[in-house]
């Protein structure tokens, strides 16, 4: 009996060895083979990978997967539809780390036992170059960025008078490219970009504190003391010279000390011998020095400054004295000779047709451009320099781009001829690109890709002087052209322009306009266009820098009723046509169209963005 149990633990023991062997053999093989070969059930992106080796796996993913991400990319930001190309984004499939999850040995149990009982379905994964899809979510941002308007206070016929701020926006970088990489392995929907409203900085009760103070200032004169005189500046003059610039939430309040200087120049005569600053004539191609010269008399800034220590206070105690004495120019003829402003930089002539509105509104531009002399650093601001379009600072009306690429009639038209002369010539003179915008649409008389344009209060035409030596600017205009010229130091050789193909073409609508302000109008495609600026020295090129240009369509208007409305009322839509469709929908325009502008001889129309320009 005794015998038989120990035969019977013998034979467990030796069956528990054994099964315990064929496992640990199994464990061994499932181990040892793990990771060469994908497990049965194992996809990527929905391929099927199962019993691939990783190679072939990532060639077979590479293959189903590949032209998905090739496909063409829309973006939409609010009312722009911007179309990407994944690789010009540096967005591409990354087969071989989409299918390396499958792969690797492993020696845990669990784990292996979990491959063996399950399937596996991995994400196929996009590979990313950042550097140039940040590039490209950057172009676009140039686009559809826009600043906030801060709110502006000035004295119209002694009243303080706000003028409401408006929001701005900006492109969210970091979600709009998340939200590309996320899109590029994906069926084609259009992708939503991340654009954030950006609101005006000061507040309503800053801008009620600063009308208050506006009022104030305006309210009665200032009496001046210098030397032996005594003259008065009127509060009107005060308003005049008073302005606010939005900082930091607030308004801050600044007086142009010429113009105080201004209303009592009669009265400062006899105490006064006029210096200047030393400045720059062209002669012969070159630049000469004009010499300064020292003068005598009331400084504009210590005027100023004086000025505004007491237009808070009541009429009685509004009395300043400020000094007399030897004024040293701002800029020196020693000064100005060492600035390196010795050779033409670049010179630029933008032809365009005559009209008795552009010659006045561009000859405008041109003579406050002229003259202007740009310290290593400094910006440059097209819209600070021409100041604003109206009436009071000589301009007219004339043809701007409206609504929907539409011209239409507004003060200033024509003084983006000015901003895309400048920033032309700035370009090849190699200036720092700060702020430009080009035209919503194309104008067919400027280079595409390389012309720039203004409107007040919402976007500027900006560059910088990023040399070691100052730029002077010269600008002049004929009844046809506006010429403008940079002189300085040459740090490049050349500077050239590098134009691209034409791409992303968007066909412009044909639209019918019966009201009597009708300007009949030729359609315009849309399209995107880069232009390479490109730095040379010593005959090899240094640097490279693209700026890239989206034109929005321009409709094709013609003045009068569409004939689609002359249809009986009681007609019937056909079959598969919506009313809305059958009334001037959505319907390819015709390429031969004529717009039919009143009496047919309409000036061609022009110009800046935006219905306030």
């Amino acid at each position: 009996m005794v015998t038989s149990m120990t035969a019977t633990r013998k034979g467990l023991l030796i069956g528990a060895a054994a099964l315990l062997a064929l496992l640990l053999a199994g464990y061994l093989v499932l181990a040892l083979t793990s990771g060469s070969t994908a497990r049965s059930g194992t996809s990527v992106g929905g391929v099927d990978i199962s019993g691939l080796s990783q190679e072939d796996a990532a060639a077979a993913v590479e293959a189903e997967l590949g032209p998905q991400a090739e496909k063409r990319l829309r973006l939409l930001a609010l009312e722009d539809t911007f179309r990407i190309m994944p690789a010009d984004a540096g967005l591409s499939l990354d087969a071989p780390a989409s299918v390396a999850p499958a792969y690797g040995h492993t020696w845990n149990p669990i784990t292996l036992v979990q491959q063996l009982l399950s399937s596996q379905q991995l994400p196929a994964l996009p590979a990313v170059d950042e550097p140039r899809l940040a590039a490209e979510v950057d172009s676009i941002a140039d686009t559809v960025d826009r600043p906030a308007v801060e709110p502006t206070l000035e004295i119209r016929r002694g009243e303080a008078v706000v003028t409401p701020g408006t929001p701005g926006q900006v492109l969210d970088r970091e979600a709009t490219m998340s939200a590309l990489v996320d899109a590029v392995l994906e069926p084609r929907a259009p992708v939503q970009a991340v654009v954030l409203d950006v609101q005006p900085t000061v507040t309503a009760d800053a801008a009620d504190e600063a009308v208050v103070l506006a009022q104030e200032a305006a309210s009665s004169p200032v009496t001046v003391t210098a030397g032996t005189v005594t003259a008065q500046i009127p509060g009107k003059a005060v308003g005049r010279a008073l302005s606010f610039t939005a900082a930091d939430g607030q308004f801050v309040p600044q007086l142009d000390g010429a113009v105080l200087h201004d209303a009592i120049a009669s009265e400062l005569a006899p105490i006064e011998v006029k210096g200047r600053d030393a400045t720059f004539r062209i002669k012969n191609g070159k630049p000469k020095v004009v010499k300064s010269k020292v003068g005598q008399g009331v400084s504009d800034d210590e005027l100023a400054a004086a000025v505004s220590e007491v237009i808070a206070l009541p009429a009685v105690e509004r009395r300043v004295t400020v000094p007399v004495g030897v004024r040293e120019p701002e800029l020196t003829t020693e000064e100005a000779k060492a600035l390196g402003v010795k050779e033409r930089l670049s010179s630029f002539t933008q032809q365009y047709p005559y009209a008795a509105y552009r010659s006045q509104n561009i000859g405008q531009a041109a003579e406050r451009i002229n003259g202007t002399l740009l310290m290593p650093g400094e910006t440059f601001s097209l819209n600070d320099t021409i100041l604003e379009r109206t009436e009071e600072n000589g301009y007219t009306e004339g043809f701007v781009v409206g609504e929907g690429g539409v011209f239409q009639e507004a003060l200033g038209g024509g003084v983006s001829a000015s901003a895309t002369t400048t920033w032309t010539a700035a370009f090849f003179a190699g200036m720092e690109r700060v702020q430009t915008i080009a035209h919503s649409i194309y104008i067919s008389r400027y280079q595409p890709g390389l012309e720039a344009t203004v409107a007040w209060g919402i976007f500027d035409m900006k560059f910088r002087n990023d040399t070691p030596n100052a730029v002077f600017i010269t600008a002049g205009t004929s009844p046809t052209s506006m010429t403008v010229s940079f002189w300085g130091t040459k740090d490049y050789d050349e500077i050239d322009a590098e134009f691209g193909p034409r791409r992303d073409t968007v066909p412009f609508e044909k639209i019918y306009d019966d009201s009597p302000e009708c300007q009949g109008q030729d359609g315009v495609d849309g399209f995107t266009i880069t232009v390479d600026r490109v730095f040379y020295k010593d005959g090899e090129e240094v640097k490279r820098e693209p700026i890239t240009t989206r034109y929005k369509p321009a409709p094709d208007v013609t003045c009068g009723k569409d004939p689609k409305d002359d249809k009986p009322k009681d007609d019937k839509p056909k079959d598969g046509e919506a009313n809305g469709e059958a009334n001037g929908g959505d319907g390819e325009p015709s390429p031969s169209a004529e717009p039919s502008g009143p009496a047919g001889d309409a000036p061609p129309p022009e110009d800046d963005v935006f219905t306030n320009e």
